[in-house]
């Protein structure tokens, strides 16, 4: 039997809901009857954030999204959080909103065979500050500052907010009147490694503060608009080194938390586009047309215990074909991650397309390799 990707199964292990704050008053607030009733209990998970922010309570902020009983429910908690950063500081005083602009960097040796370490450090931001600035990235707020540092997603998880909050806090010398300069905060850079002539696929994020006015909220319409195109190349140039192959696709700002999620799944899309053009184009050349398979699976080490699988193969070459692995995030609907990899297929020109029913195991028992399929009758891939 051949399914939808809307029929797919989701093979995540969700906990068990917990009685401890914030999850009753999420769970409440998206079973609440009324907008009034909702927004109550949105009030009251927001307090606890805002609690366990104040406090520098970051891994009691991971634990609690750690124990999220269901996407919908992670979702939830994951806008509200959003919320609570965009508006984070002292009320009526000048204050700093932290965001991050994800960046995807498709690299791979050109020119030299030996490995090339770029460093994550951008030795001139300027050009990346104007384009923002051209933009009107942040609306009417002007005054940001950016750190020359790009950063892991891990830099910016929930244990790490707390701290990067405290250090960006202007504290009480400003007030509405002042005139502050902001200066970029200190972090750690991560380096990436490039040692191999195939394309792979790399998430760093550029991070920045803005000088924001009471009660204004300048990451609400954040957007690169026409300047997306100008801010890539500001942003290669900044890190291009010789011997690299280098494309970089970077995101309009968001607040901390939105921009790892999003850059997280937009990390996902390019390396699952540059696979799926890869060994499309090896098998069209050798085979013949392809069959693409996308699974749900079992696997102790993907984000939430599960995960989908796409496999490309032809019924002429059983041993050429290909598997990708496709984490899902605690906040994302599996079907609509399935329906992403179904689009990209449809992109390529896939004319076949199959869904296999179910939830399967990590690993195939016969090669111990993690489980794929392929072309029906034939056997599993690793």
């Amino acid at each position: 039997m051949v399914i939808s990707t809307s029929e797919l199964s989701d093979p995540r292990s969700w906990p068990r809901a917990p009685a401890a704050p914030p999850w009753p008053a999420v769970r409440a607030a998206l079973d609440a009857p009324t907008r009034d009733e909702a927004e109550t209990h949105d009030a009251s998970a927001r307090a606890w954030l805002r609690a366990r922010l104040d406090a520098g309570e970051g891994e009691a902020l991971a634990r609690a999204f750690a124990q999220a009983p269901s996407f919908a429910l992670a979702r939830h908690l994951q806008r509200l959080a959003a919320d609570v950063l965009r508006t984070y500081g002292p009320h009526g005083a000048l204050r700093t909103v932290l965001f991050a602009l994800p960046i995807v960097i498709v690299a791979a040796l050109g020119e030299s065979r030996a490995p090339v370490t770029l460093s994550g450090v951008l030795t001139n931001a300027r050009p990346i500050a104007d384009r923002l600035r051209v933009a009107r990235a942040f609306g009417g707020a002007e005054t940001f500052a950016l750190a020359p540092a790009l950063v892991a997603a891990h830099a910016l998880d929930w244990h790490a907010l707390p701290g990067l909050l405290r250090r960006s806090r202007l504290g009480d010398r400003a007030d509405a009147s002042e005139n502050v300069a902001l200066a970029p905060l200190e972090l750690s850079p991560s380096p990436i490694c490039v040692d191999t002539e195939e394309e792979r696929v790399h998430l760093r994020f550029m991070v920045g503060a803005i000088l924001a006015a009471p009660r204004l909220d300048p990451l609400a319409g954040a957007t690169l608009g026409r300047e997306g195109i100008a801010l890539a190349r500001a942003v290669g140039d900044a890190l291009k080194a010789p011997g690299v192959s280098l494309l970089t696709l970077p995101r309009a700002p968001q607040s901390l938390s939105l921009a790892v999620a999003t850059g997280r799944a937009a990390q996902r899309e390019v390396a699952a586009q540059v696979f799926a053009s890869n060994a499309i184009r090896r098998l069209r050349r050798a085979y013949g047309e392809p069959t693409a398979i996308i699974s749900a699976h079992r696997a102790d080490d993907a984000p939430g215990g599960g995960e989908l699988r796409l496999s490309l193969s032809s019924p002429f070459a059983t041993k050429a074909a290909e598997g990708f692995r496709c984490a899902i995030q605690p906040s994302e609907r599996v079907q609509d991650v399935a329906a992403m990899l179904d689009a990209l297929l449809r992109d390529c020109q896939v004319g076949d397309v199959r869904v296999e029913p179910g939830i399967h195991g990590d690993v195939d028992p016969v090669t111990g390799q993690p489980l794929f399929f392929k072309h029906p009758g034939a056997d599993a891939l690793h």
